[in-house]
């Protein structure tokens, strides 16, 4: 029997004009179209996209520097000396091919060149790499060298087959030269001795043991660099009084029960910094043994399910950790204890001397202290986050003098410490007057001048010319004209005269300046731009274009760039910005569902500002059907104001929501596409918090949420973060003494208000955001009598590693089903199967 449509409707009892309004709305309602979304994986798109900008590996001699950029055609390294104005290829890649292919046995083409990893020799003339061919040999076992020949362990070794492995070839190549040269066939040294911290001067090696400091000299170091567990190998003991959470070294975070009693008599690294003389080494040392103790399962680790313990302090927690400095004399062995009051609560950081750019590819980078005149510069900050002050400490004494101090009723943020002119000066980064900036003082912490001033936020120091009195910095805001996020680079003079902009445009920058101040490689882009890259002067001319990223492929797949935005937050007045993605078959007549991929901050907001290849969360998600965007708050991002950025200081659930509203509203008003009444949202960690924050205090107007990983409990999430932008007070009684009160709203408190659609995720060993605080969201839904879906991502931490791509078909299969009224059914991922290659 057959029936036409008009019958099947009647049939339903469904009028000709409800039918006909149906076909109509159904007509508008885009398809899920999962098969485009699967053609920007990561996978997939690291095929499409190469190199999205220059990253400069400047050289020691002169103003050089040579960087690898990929393309659809290969990849190519240059050498740029911006003295001359030059860049040339490092090599001929044909060349290249030829000679590795003649040396190895392996073939090797132009195109197909491997990643190198270059370290540049002989005054810079020639460059040295190592490659590993196909062609086997044996392994060399270098702890045979300590067993007698006629030992049973030999015999026993030599009925078994040698182990082996591909030869390796360290290959050095003459800059200009007409081949490649074999220096020997050995392999890196390993990096197992990551414990050791090596002094300047390389003449002794500190590492942790049992939780107490220990040291060796050069020539034992060597032998334990062949081979740890040489018997021969002779080291001290210089602490005996180090125990578990208040020991000399790094702890045991991130081992289980199994992996700890393993390793409990390893050798750990210890973590300080050295005077440049190296006759000093400065250790931050930390009692956290009153902190209580948290714990992980990691149900899947091999057979039998293991146990993570560690020390976290939750807000509002009375104890805190008990910090001190200690500075370790080396030719002594004398330990002075910086003057400090260990009764009060608060944190401590040493300031080091700034890397040079020229060091970057240095295998030895020791960690050296701001000053070279035998000064510790450090900081205090108050566990409130309101009092911070800047401080030196003498390290033959340790008697400590207060430079400079910040106050402030919200959190007072810090960035480092300039020292400079013969440590005559510095140069301190502050938002006391509302706006970041920089002021210059004297050695002895007098006022001498505020450098910078005006309503925009300096964002970093870049580097400074000490004879011109020039100084370079980053900074937000200074063009009124452009979005207020893109980061671009200054310059000043110190006396506060001649501001000048160096690399000005309607786009976010990137920049690396050499050490000698003279040049910086510029990468600019928009997210709706291909990325470029030239070289500057200091003036901000350009000496040459130095690339445009490679986007031919990726738009032959039929991406578009997405479109930038600017709406008003909620007050009416604050300027909002954002990003809207569309799906690339994009239906004018459609109608589309909005979603919203959120991150609350305070520290950063989920919006790009520059081209970017991450597009898990905004371009993909958008492709099966949806209008996705992402949008700042107040109270959002440092980059904007003080204000801004603290707006949401003490109201850390609710105070970003009422923004992420009104700016959807204002975009369903202004484009017809969107559909304000099938909203989604969805985020991860801060953005899992927000996302269910929104479906409960918006519940009529958010309908579906995925939220991944979120502190919807800040009450046992990390002290540090929580405290810090929600605000913890300090209470002093009669007795003088100190207490700390904390109190902060929950999304469990709201659980009764859910309306939509929510999926709750985590991952069962995060031990950043830990899975108490999904579950404690879970339990609340259950008491409140709510519907609810579930996902517990096993043996993943905070990020879901090799489950991300599985995270994101869930994400989209949720969306679909409930935005789209189209639901996968299929047990099988099918679009994370179709394209694998089928194995036996």
């Amino acid at each position: 029997m057959k029936y036409n449509l008009l019958a099947l409707f009647i049939m339903a009892g469904i009028t000709y004009s409800n039918a006909q309004t149906l076909t109509i709305e159904n007509n508008k309602k885009p398809t899920p179209n999962y098969r485009l979304a699967s053609k920007y994986s990561s996978e997939n798109l690291e095929k499409l996209v190469h190199s999205i900008d220059v990253n400069p590996h400047w050289l020691k001699i002169g103003n050089r520097f040579w960087y690898q950029y990929k393309t659809t055609n290969g990849s190519n390294y240059y050498l740029v000396d911006a003295d001359k104005r030059t860049k040339t290829k490092l090599f001929d890649n044909e060349k290249f091919a030829k000679w590795l292919t003649e040396i190895t046995k392996d073939p090797y083409d132009a195109q197909h060149l491997p990643t190198f990893d270059f370290k540049f020799v002989n005054n810079e003339t020639a460059i040295r790499f190592r490659i590993t061919s196909t062609e086997e040999v044996d392994v060399i076992d270098e702890e045979k060298d300590t067993i007698k020949k006629d030992s049973l362990e030999v015999k026993k070794a030599k009925k078994k087959q040698p182990k082996k492995e591909g030869k390796v070839y360290h290959l050095e190549y003459r800059l200009g030269g007409n081949r490649l040269t074999i220096i020997d066939n050995k392999k890196k040294e390993k990096e197992s001795n990551r414990w050791a911290n090596i002094a300047p001067d390389s003449t002794i090696v500190l590492f942790s043991k049992n939780f107490n400091l220990f040291w060796m000299d050069k020539e034992n170091f060597l032998k334990a660099v062949k081979d740890e567990k040489d018997s021969t190998i002779v080291e001290h003991q210089w602490t005996k009084d180090g125990i578990e959470n208040y020991g000399y070294g790094s702890g045991s975070r991130g081992e289980n029960n199994e992996t700890k009693e393993e390793k409990k008599d390893d050798r750990k690294g210890v973590w300080g910094t050295w005077s440049h003389d190296a006759k000093n080494f400065v250790l931050q040392k930390s009692d956290d043994r009153m902190l209580k103790d948290l714990w992980v399962i990691n149900s899947i680790s091999k057979k039998r399910p293991t146990l993570e313990t560690y020390k976290y302090h939750m807000p509002g927690e009375q104890e805190f950790g008990k910090e001190e400095l200690l500075v370790f004399n080396i030719p002594s062995k004398e330990i002075i204890k910086v003057k400090l009051d260990t009764t009060k609560q608060q944190s401590i950081s040493v300031y080091s001397a700034p890397r040079k750019q020229s060091n970057r590819d240095d295998e030895f980078q020791p960690s050296l202290l701001l000053s070279k005149k035998g000064k510790v510069y450090f900081n205090t900050i108050s566990r409130d986050r309101k009092k911070l002050d800047i401080c030196v400490a003498d390290i033959i004494t340790g008697e400590v003098t207060k430079l400079i101090e910040e106050r402030f009723n919200t959190y007072i943020e810090a960035r480092p410490l300039v020292l400079f002119n013969n440590e005559q000066e510095m140069l301190h980064w502050a938002e006391r007057d509302g706006w970041a900036h920089f002021y210059l003082y004297d050695a002895k912490g007098n006022l001498k001048q505020q450098v910078t001033q005006g309503s925009y936020h300096v964002d970093d120091f870049e580097n400074i010319d000490e004879k011109e009195r020039v100084l370079y910095f980053t900074a937000n805001g200074i063009d009124k004209e452009i979005d207020p996020y893109y980061a671009q680079l200054y310059r000043i003079n110190l006396n506060g005269t001649g501001l000048k902009p160096l690399n000005a445009g309607d786009f976010n920058t990137n920049t690396s300046m050499a050490d000698s101040n003279k040049f910086f490689v510029n990468n600019y882009s928009r997210v709706n731009t291909a990325p470029k890259s030239d070289l500057r002067t200091n003036s901000g001319a350009v000496i040459m274009n130095l690339e445009e990223t490679d986007l031919s492929q990726l738009f032959a797949t039929g991406y578009k760039f997405p479109e930038t935005f600017k709406m008003k937050a909620d007050d009416g007045i604050t300027d909002i910005y954002g990003v809207m993605y569309k799906p690339y078959d994009f239906d004018s007549t459609k109608v589309y569902p909005l979603i919203e991929y959120v991150y609350p901050g305070p520290q950063t907001e989920a919006v790009n500002k520059s081209f970017s290849v991450s597009m898990n969360r905004t371009d993909r998600i958008a492709q099966v059907g949806f209008i996705v965007v992402t949008l700042g708050n107040r109270g959002g991002h440092p980059d904007r104001s003080k204000w801004y950025h603290n707006y949401g200081y003490g109201n850390l659930r609710d105070y970003g929501l009422a923004d992420k509203k009104h700016v959807a509203e204002q975009l369903a008003d202004k484009y017809s596409f969107i559909d304000i009444d099938k909203v989604g949202i969805f985020g991860h960690s801060g953005g899992g918090f927000m996302s269910t924050a929104a479906m409960l205090v918006y519940p009529d107007f958010y309908k579906v949420a995925v939220s991944s990983s979120g502190n919807h409990d800040n009450t046992i999430y990390n002290s540090w973060w929580s405290e810090t932008h929600h605000g913890v007070k300090e209470e002093i009684d009669e007795d003088g003494k100190v207490s700390y009160k904390y109190d902060i709203d929950k999304n469990q408190s709201l659980a009764g208000n859910l309306k939509g659609k929510l999926l709750l995720t985590t991952g069962d060993i995060d031990n950043n955001v830990h899975p108490g605080l999904t579950i404690r969201m879970a339990e609340a839904l259950i008491k409140a009598n709510k519907r609810f879906d579930f996902m517990m991502m096993p043996g993943q931490r905070h990020g879901y590693g090799d489950m991300t791509e599985y995270f994101f078909w869930l994400t989209a299969d949720y969306f679909s089903k409930h935005l789209l009224g189209v639901e996968a059914t299929n047990v099988d991922m099918l679009e994370m199967n179709r394209d694998k290659p089928k194995g036996k």
